[in-house]
């Protein structure tokens, strides 16, 4: 007779294999005053500290979507990524709208990822006013505990907590 498997040592063991690929957290220069970093195919890799999110003009944001828990609304307040994706400077390949082939995974200090797809930000295009939030919720966010919150959502899957790094692809 097999043995049962233990979920809590399954999530250990992918929560273990994740950082083993380098999904964790990233290593920030000494002294820094980073909370996550923004790099991949960008010119300038950009180290976000809380000076830097609130140099962006604040976005708020009212989001209602559901969870495993049940319904979760909230008011939610930081920079849009867009805008900080913006500074980092895309790097694109020749063609028609090569700034399309981009993605943007989001990962959380635990591992956790979520992927978006450039058009979804770029203005150009869909345009939501997807925000890396500093203030609201619940749990309150903060500057050192960052949201990824992805507005019209119907779940929220895609609400990264804790985020630490934004890498495009």
């Amino acid at each position: 007779m097999p043995k049962s498997i233990d979920p809590k040592r399954v999530r250990v063991a992918f929560l273990a294999l994740a950082l083993l690929a380098g999904a964790g957290a990233p290593a920030f220069a000494e002294g820094t005053t980073a909370l996550a970093v923004l790099d991949g195919a960008v010119r300038h890799s950009l180290e976000l500290s809380e000076a830097t999110l609130r140099a962006v003009p604040k976005t708020t944001l009212d989001v209602d979507f559901a969870t495993g828990k049940g319904r979760e609304t909230g008011r939610y307040a930081g920079a849009l990524l867009w805008t900080l994706v913006e500074q980092a400077d895309l790097v694109n390949e020749a063609g028609k709208n090569a700034v399309l082939r981009h993605t943007l995974l989001v990962t959380g200090r635990d591992g956790y990822a979520v992927s978006l797809s450039i058009g979804e930000l770029d203005p150009h295009y869909a345009g939501k006013d997807v925000i890396l939030a500093y203030e609201g919720g619940t749990p309150p966010v903060s500057p050192t505990n960052l949201r990824l919150v992805v507005p019209g959502d119907a779940h929220g899957g895609r609400s990264v907590r804790d985020v630490v790094r934004i890498e495009v692809k």
